[in-house]
Parts: C-alpha cells; sequence; structure tokens
C-alpha cells in the first residue's frame, strides 16, 4: 500500500458560510462543488437516508473538503488541542503578520501571532463552526 493525501474534511452546519470564510478570509479557491446521496453513500457514512453537499478548496498541496450533511446531526462537543481526537488544519502562509492584519474584525483568533521555540509563527483562529484552522510561517 501506498497512500497518498487527497483531502481533509470538515463538517460544517452551513456550507455557503464556510466557503465564504475559507475563500474570503483565507483566500483558497473552490476547486469542486458536488452533491451525493443514495443508498451506497448511506451505508458508506452509516448514517441512514443521509445525502451531502460538497465543495472542494485548493490549500495548495492539499484540498480541503467542506461537507453539509443531510440530515444534520448534533453539534459536537468543542474539543482543545490537547484532548483526544482535538483537530486542526494547518496553513502555510508566506508573511503571518500581514494574514492577521487582514483578518475581518468578527474572525476569533486564540492569540496574536507568536514564534515557537522552533522559529515557527503561529496564529490560530476559528472557522465559523469553531473548527481551529492554525495559520503558521515557516
Amino acid at each position: 500500500m501506498d497512500p497518498t493525501a487527497h483531502h481533509v474534511a470538515v463538517t460544517v452546519s452551513n456550507l455557503d458560510r464556510a466557503v465564504d470564510f475559507y475563500r474570503e478570509t483565507l483566500g483558497l479557491d473552490v476547486l469542486s462543488e458536488f452533491s451525493v446521496g443514495g443508498d451506497a453513500f448511506a451505508t458508506g457514512v452509516g448514517i441512514e437516508g443521509a445525502s451531502a453537499e460538497f465543495v472542494h478548496m485548493d490549500a495548495g498541496n492539499i484540498r480541503i473538503e467542506l461537507v453539509e450533511y443531510d440530515p444534520k446531526g448534533e453539534s459536537a462537543a468543542e474539543t482543545d488541542l490537547n484532548q483526544p481526537g482535538g483537530t486542526h488544519l494547518g496553513l502555510e502562509v508566506d508573511d503571518l503578520d500581514a494574514v492577521y492584519d487582514s483578518l475581518p474584525s468578527g474572525v476569533e483568533t486564540i492569540a496574536e501571532p507568536q514564534t515557537t521555540e522552533s522559529g515557527t509563527r503561529i496564529c490560530f483562529l476559528r472557522d465559523p463552526d469553531g473548527t481551529l484552522v492554525e495559520l503558521l510561517e515557516l
């Protein structure tokens, strides 16, 4: 087996709002939009009667798959990075300070950009559903 990265998926509560955030705030482009449903899909995802709307966003070497399911599930408990099951998306930028300064006022960040012991600059923000997105400058 020789797997290669294809996508990182994020389930969202409102696909249009999520696409706007990833496109307008982070500058990602839409690669494709599609819907999937039917018995095979519902069986494959283990959700009776499920269908979903998908948008793939271009994040350079990987695509981010935004998914809105019908029926919607209950909101998952928010997890922190240090909790088992905690997740985040990591996106590299050229100038973290410039990106941070250009964030719209309503975007929640954990802290202003920080330089770690390794010299990497990081800043965590949350998308509209609370998913953590790490912006990093190497």
